[in-house]
């Protein structure tokens, strides 16, 4: 069984339809890209895995359970946790704070044990800060020791791109969808980037739904890609089998050829 399933999904805006009839599988510990043109509805697809967006037809199984009804914490509490395409950290906040953040959606104790730091308050902080300070230092020296009291906007913006990620990962997830990680990044930092998502993979056995402009990061990281135009599939495969199909360079070039990184 697949760990993600989205089976015949339609999704209509105001009598405009965004998705149409799509249908992919995610298998286990798998990295598959989403490419497509610009409103392609990449970001789309997972607003609805998320719970942002119900779907008007169609069925999104998770581990084998229905997506369906379930509001976005509770998804998050399942195993799935994303990023966005445009940052979404506390900037005020330290770097350890922000990544501590992410567990909460686990933690038990209630407001009064919180206001009162009861001992089981104390011994649930310590926990997740223990979290947090593990999954900090997957990332090495970018995110560790002197930076994890710094403020998250002194970070660099490659750095808070990691940080988001480190967040998402202290949510307890095992699926991590990232929305263009890797915009807005010189190359070394993309190449840097694209090294770590392999390494989430192999080292820490996420699963990984990818949304990515660049071709070169897709290229050397995709297990599989799958190209969307106008909200539809057009072509699902390798990465040399989708990039030189002729609907996905219509679909980016307008003319045949070939899609180059």
């Amino acid at each position: 069984m697949a760990l993600l399933e989205f089976e015949n999904v339609t999704l209509n805006f105001g009598g405009l339809t965004v998705i149409n009839d799509l249908s992919f599988k995610v298998e286990e510990q798998e990295i598959v890209s989403l490419i497509g043109p610009n409103g392609a509805g990449k970001s789309t697809v997972l607003n609805i895995l998320t719970g942002l967006y119900p779907p008007g037809r169609g069925v999104v199984r998770f581990d084998g359970r229905s997506l369906a009804g379930l509001r976005p914490h509770q998804i998050t509490a399942l195993g799935v946790a994303r990023t966005f395409q445009t940052l979404r950290i506390y900037l005020n906040m330290s770097v350890l704070e922000n990544v501590m953040t992410g567990a909460f959606c686990h933690t038990r104790c209630g407001p009064l044990a919180t206001i009162l730091r009861l001992p089981r308050w104390r011994s649930e902080e310590a926990r997740v800060r223990a979290l947090a300070e593990e999954n900090l230092a997957f990332f090495g020296t970018r995110l560790q020791g002197y930076r994890h009291n710094q403020p998250a906007y002194s970070l660099s913006y490659a750095n808070r791109r990691r940080l988001e990620i480190a967040r998402a990962m202290t949510t307890g997830a095992k699926f991590l969808m990232l929305d263009e990680p890797t915009a807005g990044m010189n190359p070394n930092e993309s190449a840097e980037l694209t090294e770590l998502i392999g390494r989430l993979r192999d080292e820490g056995g996420y699963t990984t739904l990818l949304i990515e402009h660049d071709m070169s990061v897709v290229g050397t990281i995709s297990d599989r890609v799958i190209a969307l135009d106008h909200g539809e599939k057009i072509a699902e495969g390798s990465y040399d089998e989708v990039t030189s199909d002729p609907k996905v360079i219509e679909a980016y070039l307008g003319r045949r050829g070939r899609l180059n990184p």
